[in-house]
């Protein structure tokens, strides 16, 4: 199954899980919780009021080295809108792609997906735990902060 494919099926639309295809076209679903949802608003909220020469996206579908991957949130430079504009999937990563890490995603598949979009050009990946903890990386590894987005807080409160 390709990615376009997935996007029309009708019987896919209304699920309660993220989708992703992984590197032999099967779908691979995830249950997504009110929390995480509500995780994801803030994050691109404080995005789109922090950079405003850019576009924040939630479920963004990148092609993957192996298969598409579907970030939680990123931020795209308005050259990178330029550059793959009506993609879908993009075939390169947006400059920031953040992940919320559910119960169900362990360590090693929260790294192999910043893996994933560094090799597609990502310049930063986060990763917020259920706790609202954020983590922030680079290609070279674990940073501090943001370094594109340095006011952004390394705590997000959710309600949900």
């Amino acid at each position: 199954m390709n990615w376009d494919e997935v996007c029309k099926d009708t019987l896919l639309q209304d699920l309660p899980y993220k989708v992703e295809l992984n590197e032999w076209g099967n779908i691979v679903m995830r249950p997504a919780s009110n929390r995480q949802g509500n995780l994801q608003t803030k994050i691109a909220f404080h995005l789109m009021s922090h950079m405003p020469d850019g576009t924040v996206l939630t479920e963004c579908s990148v092609e993957t080295a192996k298969g598409v991957k579907v970030a939680d949130v990123v931020w795209a430079s308005d050259a990178f809108l330029q550059r793959n504009r009506g993609a879908t999937p993009y075939i390169e990563a947006p400059e920031v792609c953040v992940e919320i890490q559910s119960p169900s995603n362990s360590d090693a598949e929260m790294a192999e997906k910043r893996s994933l979009y560094f090799a597609r050009g990502t310049r930063e990946c986060w990763l917020c735990d259920e706790d609202g903890n954020l983590s922030f990386f680079s290609q070279q590894g674990k940073m501090d902060s943001s370094q594109l987005f340095p006011t952004m807080a390394d705590r997000i409160e959710a309600e949900a």
